[in-house]
């Protein structure tokens, strides 16, 4: 399968059309923003419906109390601000007052990980996944195109209980078919391989698809698998590749701790063991730059995959002679 990465679309803006799109057609549906309503693209929905729009300012702990409550009314309420303040900034009212009532709100997070590029370190949050996953309940979704997020917005409004949406600043490559639904908790088959399973989430999917290619060009055939739910996460999908390829690669912009593939790690750790390597940033915070700088200075770039194939394969091959 071949995928077309010409056109370039931030995956926010997918998020600020799903929203419009499913304001459309569903009167419930709410939307709340701490000041960053253009930056989150969703002025179009402020503006379509105002009576049903709330700028709280910066005020981003008080904003989940207010989503919290209006679910009790019925309402579906979309929140909407920085990945850093959607979640450590908020971590005790998600928890208190959302999580643990299990309350209908769809915590959507736009700027997640390196990729925010300039704005620095105290912004780029890389530890959100984990904060989100291990909160019980509660559904934790990284999108990696605009088609994908759009869809996504779209799968979420039925979803019954908490997410988390994460998404991100730049224009990225937009390759997934834009009718494809949105499945919550089911991985997406990108490349079918023998050799490596690489399971891939948000901005490193198609990284690891261009990965892929320059592994073909060594006779290396790599599974590329697109885990854009990581809870609750297709284990089956995750077996039935690992039964077949015997090693496995997770690529994610976020810290290696809590992670995707932390996640992956203990779930086979318990049924299926087999070598892993982890791209992904290694306990550190980031720093001020271009995105697609920090990409390669943190080691979450094609390069960095294509090494990680071959060490997981090697370390496959070892294990092979030794028993």
């Amino acid at each position: 399968m071949s995928f077309d990465f010409s056109e370039k679309k931030e995956t926010r803006a997918g998020f600020g059309e799903g929203l419009l799109e499913v304001g459309k057609e569903n009167p419930k549906v709410v939307a709340l923003c701490a000041d960053l309503t253009e930056s989150l693209k969703m002025d179009a929905f402020a503006k379509a419906f105002p009576e049903r729009f709330f700028q709280v300012g910066i005020a981003e702990a008080n904003m989940m109390g207010i989503a919290a409550g209006l679910t009790i009314g019925g309402k579906i309420p979309f929140t909407g601000t920085f990945a850093n303040f959607s979640t450590g900034r908020v971590y005790d009212q998600i928890r208190q007052s959302i999580a643990y009532s299990g309350k209908n709100v769809k915590i959507c997070a736009s700027h997640a990980g390196l990729t925010l590029g300039e704005d620095g370190a105290t912004h780029q949050i890389l530890e959100d996944i984990g904060l989100m996953k291990m909160l019980p309940g509660m559904t934790v979704i990284n999108t990696c195109d605009f088609n994908q997020t759009k869809n996504a917005v779209k799968a979420i409004v039925k979803h019954i209980g908490p997410v988390y949406l994460r998404f991100g600043r730049p224009a990225v490559p937009n390759f997934t078919n834009p009718d494809e639904p949105f499945i919550i908790g089911k991985a997406k088959l990108l490349i079918e391989g023998k050799d490596v399973s690489i399971f891939a989430t948000g901005h490193l999917v198609y990284k690891s698809l261009q990965a892929a290619e320059l592994l073909k060009e060594q006779n290396i055939e790599a599974e590329v698998i697109n885990i854009h739910t990581i809870k609750p996460l297709d284990t089956e999908s995750v077996l039935k590749s690992v039964m077949k390829t015997g090693c496995v690669v997770t690529a994610e912009e976020h810290n290696k701790f809590g992670g995707m593939g932390e996640s992956i790690a203990g779930y086979l750790s318990t049924v299926y063991p087999v070598p892993q390597e982890f791209v992904a940033v290694n306990d550190t915070f980031g720093e001020s730059g271009k995105p697609d700088e920090l990409m390669k200075k943190y080691h979450l770039d094609v390069p960095d995959i294509v090494e990680a194939a071959l060490k997981v394969i090697d370390r496959k091959k070892s294990l092979k002679v030794s028993g």
